[in-house]
This record gives structure tokens, C-alpha cells and sequence, in this order.
């Protein structure tokens, strides 16, 4: 599946699973470990990559706030069953401030060569 193909499918609303969209991002894209603030979580270079390859994935293409959420697979949907839970932190801020609670030290991802 290429990027553009992922982008396809989530705009159509349709379920990804979280290592679909990590396989993508891995073939088609130059990762760089980097600190990175997702509304109250504070995460360090090298920190919760999963989280940093799909929000640098999801700026990177132009999703929306759903749009992103939906590259977390089973994950997203576990905090839509318990959302009283502390688990799954950088999902839980992001679904709580969006794009707006988003910066990176530098960007994570480059389109591979």
C-alpha cells in the first residue's frame, strides 16, 4: 500500500489497523527519533515512536484530527471503550486538542528516496 492509498482509505472512513499504517510509514518513509509535545504529554526523542510516526505521518499528508486517529487501529478504539482510562496517553491528548496540541523539535519523517 502506498502513502497516497492509506490516505485514500482513511478519508473514506475506513478501518486501518495500527501496523498497516506503521508498515507504510516504515516502506515509505526516513524516520528521525525527536522530542515531541502532544497537549499534556511531553514525550523525548526515541520516545513512544508508534505515536510520533503517525502525528508525523498525519501532518505530514494533511489529515484531519480523525482522519490521524484512525492510523491507531485497535488502539484508538480501546480508548473509545474505556474513556475513563489513563492508558494510551499521546491518543487520549490528541483526541482532547487535535493539531493544535501537536509540535515536534524537528520534523520525524521524510518521504524515502
Amino acid at each position: 500500500m502506498t502513502p497516497e492509498q492509506l490516505v485514500d482509505a482513511l478519508k473514506a472512513g475506513q478501518a486501518v489497523d495500527f501496523e498497516d499504517a506503521m508498515a507504510v510509514i516504515n516502506v515509505h518513509f526516513d524516520y528521525t527519533p525527536t522530542a515531541f509535545t502532544n497537549g499534556e504529554q511531553v514525550n523525548e526523542a526515541g520516545e513512544n515512536t508508534g505515536s510520533c510516526k503517525i502525528l508525523g505521518f498525519g501532518r505530514l499528508m494533511g489529515l484531519s484530527k480523525e482522519e490521524t486517529l484512525l492510523c491507531f487501529g485497535r488502539f484508538y478504539q480501546d480508548v473509545l471503550n474505556t474513556p475513563d482510562g489513563d492508558d494510551h496517553g499521546n491518543i487520549r491528548n490528541f483526541m482532547r486538542t487535535g493539531w493544535s496540541g501537536v509540535s515536534f523539535a524537528a520534523a520525524p519523517l521524510q518521504r524515502a528516496e
